[in-house]
């Protein structure tokens, strides 16, 4: 894990693709943050709250788990 890394890891851009390719601000639309945030998340520099995760999960139909994980 480098420095600026948080420990929860996505598939948001994995997800953005199967979703038609989603643009990334399409998705800050969907979920009511901003496209830095999205940036951001992806590249693992944000861990998002729980609210703004599940909002995530759910633009995607998936379940949480399925978009978000915790690294040991």
């Amino acid at each position: 894990m480098g420095k600026g890394k948080t420990r929860i890891a996505n598939t948001i851009r994995e997800q953005r693709f199967h979703a038609g390719e989603m643009t990334q601000a399409e998705l800050a639309d969907a979920v009511g943050v901003t496209r830095q945030t999205v940036i951001a998340m992806e590249q693992g520099r944000y861990s998002p709250s729980l609210e703004v995760a599940f909002r995530v999960a759910r633009v995607f139909g998936k379940p949480l788990e399925e978009v978000f994980s915790y690294e040991d």
